[in-house]
């Protein structure tokens, strides 16, 4: 039966039947990048503009805060202005040494910021570098990186700085910012290694050995651009933390130098009125509030954006 002839009807209907030709794809659409298609998910989301655009305002505050104020923020401290209230062009009223809350509040921004920003790079960069040589060339590298790491995860962040900041004479943003780098860089380090490892078994990665590229450029050109989605959203948190980290140090009288306005600075230094005048730390709490909730959206947005699982979904 199977080696019977098809029927010529059969045959002759095939014939005749026109042919539909297959639609070739667009040779001239490229295909779109992880951050392409992550940018593509984030605008569509309000909290990534919310976030957004509270940071732009608070980087431009820090930047240039001048611009926000009336008064230089210690030039018109006065006693008989001691705790009082809110009058024309003195919104937020005033300290217990008489001096315009809102003023401070806003050239508070400034350190704060620079702190969190620092600090940021810092660990950022430092464990990019250790946790992708680790990950990529392994060996005794790779040993000796994952048991210093070991070692700070064991010193909690802020538990370290409190430690280190009291036997510090300098106690500048930088200084501050490189303390709180060194206690917290094996987190990123460790995220770095770990998909490091994972983009190292990527196919690309095969044949670029196999055409001779040198180990390093590889890791340069291919392994690292793949790997480094985690970590940016990573760091996008952190920013806030510092942030958070500083003000502790410094409401803890271990952080910025009292003649620094910062947000910990003036929380701590409210302590005396809380109670006659509970407004002088709420607002400059609320600022710090509002800056570490602005960067926490804007991580939650870019981890979700650049998820595989939820790319996958799209």
């Amino acid at each position: 039966m199977s080696n019977r002839e098809p029927h010529p009807h059969f045959v002759a209907e095939l014939e005749d039947t026109p042919i539909q030709p297959i639609d070739r794809l667009d040779e001239t659409e490229k295909a779109r990048s992880t951050w392409s298609d992550a940018w593509e998910s984030m605008r569509r989301r309000p909290a990534f503009w919310i976030s957004a655009v509270l940071i732009f305002v608070i980087v431009v505050i820090a930047l240039f805060p001048s611009w926000f104020t009336w008064y230089p923020p210690n030039s018109d401290c006065f006693l008989k202005n001691s705790n009082g209230p809110p009058e024309p062009g003195h919104p937020f009223g005033f300290t217990r040494q008489g001096c315009d809350v809102y003023s401070r509040t806003i050239f508070g921004t400034q350190a704060s910021v620079t702190v969190g920003l620092l600090a940021t790079i810092m660990v950022t960069l430092f464990g990019m570098v250790i946790g992708a040589l680790a990950g990529y060339y392994g060996g005794w590298l790779d040993a000796v990186v994952s048991r210093v790491g070991d070692i700070f995860f064991a010193i909690p962040t802020v538990l370290g700085a409190i430690v280190l900041m009291t036997v510090l004479p300098d106690r500048s943003p930088a200084t501050v910012a490189m303390v709180l780098a060194l206690f917290a860089w094996p987190q990123i380090a460790r995220i770095m290694r770990g998909s490091v490892l994972s983009a190292s078994k990527s196919d690309y990665v095969t044949a670029s050995i196999a055409l001779g590229v040198s180990r390093f450029r590889i890791l340069v050109n291919h392994v690292v651009p793949n790997a480094i989605s985690p970590v940016i959203v990573v760091a996008t948190v952190s920013l806030g933390t510092f942030i958070v980290a500083e003000s502790t140090l410094s409401f803890l009288g271990i952080g910025l130098p009292p003649d620094v306005m910062s947000w910990g600075n003036d929380i701590g230094q409210a302590r005396t009125s809380i109670l006659s005048n509970p407004m002088v730390m709420f607002y400059p709490a609320a600022a710090l509030s509002i800056t570490v909730l602005s960067f926490l959206m804007l991580g939650d947005v870019v981890s979700d954006a650049l998820d595989p699982k939820e790319r996958a979904r799209r």
